[in-house]
């Protein structure tokens, strides 16, 4: 029924409407999008779901930061068309991803976000990890992508440097 394929630079504006039509109005003045300026998205990763007809029904991006010294994902946004929500998508989309995160190698993944929707994925609260402010830490969650990788790891969330 849907379509998935890597975001490629002749979707983004495309995908940045429908995170506009999907999120409040200054959804970019959360302290996430700091993490994510002047980063490109993680090639591979970043992917767009579109339906028999070539409409953009959804989308994921996620991002490379730093947890302290250790490198990990940071999932989101992902968003549904409106018109298109309720039909599994959302989970599609994070199901796949997160099998490819793993594929590339990548240890760990977090998000900010409910615990009651993403915990259905494997997400749990975070302790020790520190979203820029203001962040609720109760909406830190994280997953291992291998055996416990977030074992040990703890500090501020940074942007990606190298």
């Amino acid at each position: 029924m849907f379509q998935l394929s890597e975001e490629t630079s002749a979707d983004w504006w495309e995908v940045e409407a429908l995170y506009d039509l999907c999120f409040a109005p200054g959804r970019e003045a959360l302290s996430s999008y700091r993490l994510r300026d002047g980063v490109p998205p993680v090639p591979g990763l970043s992917l767009v779901a579109r339906d028999r007809d070539g409409i953009l029904a959804g989308a994921i991006r996620y991002w490379p930061v730093r947890v302290g010294d250790s490198p990990a994902l940071l999932l989101g946004p992902v968003a549904v068309h409106p018109t298109r929500q309720g039909e599994g998508l959302g989970a599609l989309l994070i199901k796949d991803s997160l099998a490819r995160a793993r594929i590339a190698g990548w240890d760990r993944v977090m998000l900010v976000g409910d615990a009651p929707y993403y915990n259905r994925f494997g997400f749990w609260k975070l302790e020790g990890v520190e979203m820029p402010p203001p962040t609720n830490p109760d909406r830190v969650l994280g997953q291992d992508l291998s055996d416990g990788a977030w074992q040990g790891v703890k500090g501020r969330v940074t942007r990606w440097v190298g």
